[in-house]
């Protein structure tokens, strides 16, 4: 993370006026409807340039500026605020917190006992009134002076109960945000009622919150991240009670948040990232790493990383400046959302028949990479989103997430876009197109794009054939050697050799590899089918439980769903699949490859006593295995006996223990394996208190294994 602040230059007045008519307009927009012509921090480095400026040239400053003004000044609110809600100043690397450690310190005369870390919610600020337990009156923040009431918005929101679990009247802060789902829901809802797409989860709350009269329905959640007196001249009555608002007023602030979750308010502790306290700048930076390192796998979107001093002593000592109080400090983090333009899109199929549409952008950096793709899922998500060639777009990127396009930003369109022209036909063979679902498909299959599947088939998840190229691939499919991955099973020495650069040793080399193939578990042979919604995981899982070929495919929907993860729909899928690929399944049993899963036991086909003997024997079995019924996840690198694996195999490692393999750490998780520079998933297992052991100690679990 750098600590150099990115700045917009300007160089002259002009340019400074112009500066700041497009930050007060953008400002105006984005409080006004959630949609804006700058992304956040293209905004974000206008204002600091505007700041910039004006501290060259203080005799220029116009009255409008937005520096110094929450919200910009974009917004005027019509219900007071008790006690001004402020922006936060920001820091962008570990010097610039130290620095304002710092200087905190020295404003106050005193080292800062002990510093509050949370996430930097991107949401909507709001004020939730309370009296005698049950809520009364949601404000948005505004101008900070002054807000606008939302109460038609309550039965919208979860995490923020009607009535709480105490009769208090008291203020509880905090911000209104859409999860990831909660986004994709109110975005179809919209677009199905006429309306067009939200352009980031941020602006779909602001909008859904302040709409008061809409043809659809639409879920927010709230996190809480502070609580104060409610006065007796707010307008309800009786104000919070003088113990009460004695100790809101005394206690450390990660103390009200604990008074806050007593009483039934939603609070960051719930997610992978709860607010937490350090002792020193250095824990406060650690923790700011370990919540940065988590960002990509939270269901709600975050800007940046809290830092209070969280003892109320400091924070009286410290006060206030006009926009932001000085004893607390937003250390932002890269963006992971830009607006580009949408030049194209391309259709490309995929191996097992699928089309699937592919944005192309004008090059835009966002966290570090340059973005010129990004995936538009499939003809309907392009129709929801009510995309057209030519329109700005949010683009959304967040750590090893595929970019992916949100929406068009419709105010900044020109009359210059052209609509997405949908194919006809495949893209690839120009045959038919299977519309029956939402993923097109072309009705060719896997035979439409042959080499994809061959490819992906021969790949070192799958069977690992050695030598086995993308240019020799290329040549077996063209001579019309091969038509699918079946046929490499009965090539000829003649068929080979005739191949451009294959002498003789290199073709003994390259069937000597394809038979040994033959002999890969059953696992590997499933996964390299290719079936929809299947992977090496799921295949290990399926394998594992059929331990045949043969009780795969007798299998229905409902034997389906007795494989861990494979719910109905996947179950159909898998069912019309293998119906599908039943051609070339049994030209992989005429030629000889293995279909069964070793140490694996079939499932009894009825019942009786034999029946019930095989499935004690084959639950005894598993019950033996290391790491029987344990949920383990792996992070970081991974050293000694373990050093050469990759991850894939790691988890196969894990599968064959008896245990299954997870990506993320939670209250449900029994092990993590931790190597070297293992970052936020171990710092959260710490948290929940999940074992955590080295890789070496590992390896001596599943010894017998490796």
């Amino acid at each position: 993370m750098s600590d150099t602040a990115p700045v917009t230059l300007i160089e002259d007045e002009a340019a400074y006026a112009a500066a700041v008519q497009t930050a007060v307009q953008a400002s105006a927009a984005y409080y006004a409807d959630g949609s804006s012509p700058l992304d956040d921090d293209e905004f974000d480095r206008l204002v600091r340039g505007i700041a910039a400026y004006e501290q060259a040239h203080p005799e220029q400053v116009r009255p409008d500026s937005p520096t110094g003004k929450v919200a910009g000044g974009a917004v005027v609110g019509d219900v007071p605020h008790t006690v001004p809600m402020l922006s936060l100043d920001n820091v962008f690397g570990a010097e610039e917190l130290a620095a304002w450690a710092a200087g905190l310190e020295r404003r106050i005369g005193r080292p800062v006992e002990r510093w509050s870390v949370e996430p930097k919610l991107d949401g909507l600020a709001i004020s939730a009134r309370y009296v005698d337990g049950g809520l009364a009156q949601l404000v948005t923040r505004g101008d900070g002076a002054a807000g606008e009431d939302v109460s038609h918005g309550i039965d919208s929101v979860l995490g923020l109960p009607r009535r709480l679990s105490a009769p208090v009247t008291v203020e509880i802060r905090g911000e209104i945000l859409m999860t990831t789902a909660q986004f994709e829901a109110a975005t179809e809802a919209r677009v199905a009622s006429g309306g067009t797409a939200f352009a980031n989860p941020r602006s779909a709350a602001a909008g859904s919150l302040r709409a008061q009269d809409r043809p659809y329905k639409v879920e927010m959640t709230f996190f809480g991240y502070g609580a104060l007196p409610l006065p007796d001249d707010a307008g309800f009555g009786a104000g919070t009670g003088e113990e009460l608002a004695e100790r809101l007023r005394s206690l450390p602030h990660s103390q009200i948040m604990g008074l806050v979750e007593e009483w039934g308010i939603q609070t960051t502790s719930v997610t992978p990232v709860a607010g937490s306290t350090a002792e020193t700048v250095e824990q406060v930076q650690q923790r700011v790493e370990e919540i940065a390192g988590a960002r990509a796998e939270l269901e709600f979107g975050i800007d940046g990383i809290v830092v209070k001093a969280d003892l109320a002593a400091d924070q009286a000592d410290a006060g206030f400046s006009s926009r932001a109080p000085r004893w607390a400090i937003a250390y932002k983090l890269p963006a992971v959302e830009k607006i580009t333009k949408l030049l194209a899109v391309e259709w490309n199929v995929g191996r097992t028949g699928i089309i699937a549409p592919r944005a192309v952008l004008e090059p835009v950096a966002i966290d570090g990479v340059v973005i010129t793709y990004a995936t538009l899922h499939n003809p309907a998500d392009i129709a929801r989103r009510d995309l057209m060639i030519g329109d700005s777009v949010t683009v959304y990127r967040a750590g090893d997430v595929i970019p992916r396009v949100e929406a068009p930003v419709v105010s900044l369109r020109t009359g210059d876009q052209t609509p997405i022209a949908i194919p006809g036909t495949c893209p690839h063979c120009g045959g038919e197109i299977d519309r029956s679902q939402e993923r097109w498909r072309c009705v060719q299959g896997r035979a439409c794009i042959a080499v994809t599947s061959i490819r992906y088939a021969v790949g070192r998840d799958q069977l690992d054939i050695e030598g086995l190229g993308e240019k020799i691939i290329d040549q077996l499919v063209a001579a019309g050697h091969v038509t699918d991955f079946a046929d490499l099973f009965t090539l000829t020495r003649e068929q080979v050799l005739g191949l451009e650069r294959m002498g003789e040793t290199s073709t003994d080399n390259l069937l000597g590899a394809i038979e040994a193939a033959k002999s890969k578990p059953l696992n590997k042979v499933f996964c390299a089918l290719g079936v929809r919604g299947t992977g090496r995981s799921m295949s290990r899982r399926i394998a594992r439980h059929f331990a045949t070929m043969d009780h795969i495919r007798a299998a229905d929907a409902e034997a389906f769903q007795q494989v861990d993860g494979v719910g109905p729909e996947r179950a159909t899928i898998l069912v019309a699949e293998l119906a599908d690929l039943a051609p070339l399944i049994d030209k992989l049993v005429a030629a000889g490859v293995n279909m069964t899963e070793p140490g694996a036991t079939p499932p009894s086909p009825g019942g009786g006593p034999d029946a019930e003997q095989a499935q004690q024997a084959a639950g005894q079995a598993a019950a033996e295995l290391p790491l029987a019924g344990m949920s383990v996840v792996v992070t970081g690198s991974m050293t000694g006996p373990l050093a050469e694996l990759s991850r894939n195999q790691m988890n196969e490692l894990i599968e064959n223990a008896g245990g299954k393999a997870s990506s993320s750490v939670s209250s449900r998780t029994s092990l993590v394996v931790a190597g070297e520079k293992a970052g936020s998933k171990r710092a959260k297992a710490e948290k929940l208190e999940v074992r955590i052991i080295t890789p070496e100690e590992f390896a001596t679990m599943v010894a017998d294994l490796l």
